[in-house]
């Protein structure tokens, strides 16, 4: 039965995070130098993916599987737990020559990206 409705389907990701990895970060160093550490790493990250994501749109993808690993372990430094599984779910697909599936891990990575990381030119809207 076809009732010419169109239906829209938006994923939401649930954004999974580790606190601990950032309470630790905390107790080491301290509230001001680590708040300074942790502001610094964020930013990193999203360079990372905006690095990325610019190789990806421009078809470039030489280097983006050691780009995607090292999103990941950053990632994995800040607790930041769904980013680095996914990053690494995308440096296989990309590693296996599966780009089907790397479009879609790819977007899925767009996403959790999107809510993890602080907002900031670069990222958004480049889909590859």
């Amino acid at each position: 039965m076809n009732t010419g409705v169109i239906a829209t389907l938006s994923p939401r990701e649930v954004v999974r995070q580790d606190i601990a990895a950032i309470a630790a970060i905390y107790r080491n160093l301290g509230a001001p130098t680590a708040e300074q550490m942790v502001a610094r790493a964020l930013g990193g990250l999203a360079l990372t993916m905006a690095g990325i994501a610019e190789k990806i749109r421009a078809q470039d993808l030489h280097d983006v599987a050691r780009q995607l690993r090292r999103l990941k372990r950053q990632a994995d430094d800040l607790g930041l737990v769904s980013l680095g599984l996914v990053a690494g779910d995308a440096c296989i697909c990309l590693e296996r020559g599966d780009g089907t599936a790397f479009a879609a891990v790819w977007a899925r990575l767009l996403r959790i990206a999107d809510r993890s990381l602080p907002a900031g030119p670069g990222i958004a809207g480049q889909s590859g």
